[in-house]
């Protein structure tokens, strides 16, 4: 295996984290504007992609593989925890 392909298998890896990351950004701030107010998107989906990410590694290290159902709800409750804080945190409501 060459540098380019440990370069794709992380891509791979870390994927489904960074897309899910930015996506929910995109959401909080679409539908929550008053709660994610204080926050910017970038900082919601960087927040919520380091999450992801380690979960992503924390479910192929318990599960010994990537893909399963079980490291993708990993992945989801990596993202969303950090963003829900971060938004709950700036909150002007709170």
């Amino acid at each position: 295996m060459n540098f380019l392909d440990v370069v794709w298998h992380l891509c791979n890896l870390f994927l489904p984290a960074w897309a899910v990351a930015a996506l929910m950004a995109g959401a909080l701030k679409l539908l929550w504007r008053d709660r994610a107010r204080g926050m910017t998107w970038a900082q919601l989906a960087l927040w919520g992609a380091a999450g992801g990410s380690m979960a992503a590694v924390f479910a192929v290290l318990l599960i010994g593989r990537d893909g399963s159902m079980a490291g993708y709800a990993a992945i989801l409750l990596g993202v969303t925890l950090p963003q829900w804080g971060l938004t709950w945190r700036a909150s002007p409501h709170s």
